[in-house]
């Protein structure tokens, strides 16, 4: 279960961290760099929901995951042949990342399901910290590997080239880790008793749990983020021309400063709840896109980076502790289903809406401000949804799982269900597993 940690993390570090990048060294440009990092998310969200279908047709956990494991995989092709040949389709562009979310997330709730009859419970804390300090180290040094290779390829007019290596790379890694998927076991007939709530149940057990509120701050705010954060990659190796180096550097200080801050985090909320550090990050990540616009040095974008990863990790933190808290165990795996897809269609609807203010004013100087302001303007806006909302208080030791690495908030994560009621005292919550599960980048 670690070794799989370990190769889907070098898959996420190598692989969907440099697709945006990708976009524009072929010349697709800014627009279609900029969706190419949410509106396939979508997508997977929505082909998500065929999982208890999957599931009950192969009648095991393990066969559906190793299934979407190796389609992932391949979801590579296309990338590494159109990095070889120097040009590829915006058709062939949008088939691979469609395929890499649709069956990322498409695993992710039968990998917790399948998950929590892996682990004793008495073990899961400290198991899931071990196995997700091994996956943030393979994370960052793929991060690191990745962004060398290419400003070496930049600089020797070898820069497709390198893009084909590292996603051929990608592509082998999640091979692998599909293979140490197949050697898990699986309890006869676990398969058997999934069961999915109906969309009217799922909606009741969230009214119940009064997590209606932050709920809808977090499509809200989603949305608000998403008019810019499309745009980072190109903003960065744009007008701002970072190399490739610095591009990773900074990616990779927003990552580490949510390592770092997340045992701190942890341990404020375990002992005094999360209410002060859900609005620590909700008014930490108002400023961030504007503050982009103060300097160009490397130093001070250095400097705002490690800011934006410990704002975003009180606030992700925060809300997914609020969000599930009060929702009983048995409903949770639905309740995470929703909680994607509506994540999901916030953020391709405000990514829509930064392309159209994009290619509105295409060519003016003053696009990059427009977007930034409208965003952290959104994000001021949609903090009056969390008035009155209900911190968490019975703080377990939750783990959570990463979906993308992104330059603009460090990563996106979601939580081990298995975890989230597991009250054993342990010193870290960590976040940045971009292997807890293959359910996604």
């Amino acid at each position: 279960m670690t070794a799989d940690a370990v190769y889907f993390s070098l898959m996420v570090g190598l692989g969907e961290t440099y697709v945006p990048a990708f976009a524009l060294a072929v010349g697709l440009g800014e627009i279609v760099a900029g969706l190419v990092a949410t509106l396939p998310m979508l997508v997977g969200a929505i082909f998500q929901t065929v999982t208890p279908f999957a599931v009950r047709r192969l009648r095991s956990y393990r066969r559906w995951v190793v299934v979407c494991a190796v389609a992932q995989a391949a979801s590579f092709l296309p990338l590494v042949v159109g990095a070889a040949v120097g040009r590829i389709s915006l058709v062939w562009l949008g088939f691979a990342t469609v395929t890499y979310w649709s069956f990322g997330m498409a695993a992710g709730p039968a990998w917790n399901a399948w998950v929590t009859s892996l682990v004793p419970t008495e073990l899961r804390s400290r198991f899931f910290a071990r196995r997700t300090r091994a996956g943030q180290a393979a994370l960052f040094a793929a991060i690191l590997a990745a962004g060398f290779l290419l400003d070496a390829g930049r600089h020797r007019d070898a820069e497709l080239w390198l893009f084909a290596v590292i996603f051929a790379m990608a592509a082998f890694a999640r091979l692998i880790s599909s293979h140490f998927l197949s050697m898990q076991s699986e309890a006869p007939d676990l398969a058997a008793g999934h069961r999915t709530l109906h969309p009217e149940e799922i909606f009741s057990a969230v009214r119940q749990a009064r997590s209606v509120r932050v709920f809808a701050y977090l499509l809200g705010v989603q949305a608000a983020v998403h008019v810019a954060a499309p745009f980072f990659t190109p903003y960065m190796l744009g007008p701002l021309s970072l190399s490739y180096t610095q591009f990773m550097v900074l990616t990779a200080a927003a990552f580490l400063a949510r390592v770092a801050v997340l045992p701190l985090l942890g341990r404020m909320a375990h002992h005094r709840g999360t209410g002060f550090i859900l609005w620590w990050g909700a008014i930490g990540i108002v400023p961030l896109p504007v503050l982009w616009l103060v300097s160009h040095e490397f130093g001070y974008l250095l400097v705002l980076q490690i800011f934006s990863g410990t704002s975003w990790a009180a606030l992700e933190l925060a809300t997914l502790l609020s969000f599930f808290e009060r929702i009983p165990d048995e409903e949770r795996a639905s309740v995470l289903t929703l909680f994607n897809v509506g994540n999901a269609i916030a953020i391709g609807l405000g990514a829509l809406l930064g392309s159209w203010i994009f290619l509105d004013l295409e060519g003016s100087t003053s696009v990059y401000v427009w977007l930034f302001a409208i965003s952290s303007t959104g994000r001021l806006l949609v903090l009056a949804a969390l008035r009155g909302t209900r911190p968490a208080h019975d703080v377990g030791n939750v783990q959570l799982r990463t979906l993308a690495v992104r330059p603009s908030a460090g990563l996106i994560a979601r939580p081990i269900l298995a975890t989230l009621d597991d009250d054993e005292p342990a010193p870290l919550h960590r976040a940045g597993d971009a292997a807890n599960g293959p359910g996604g980048r």
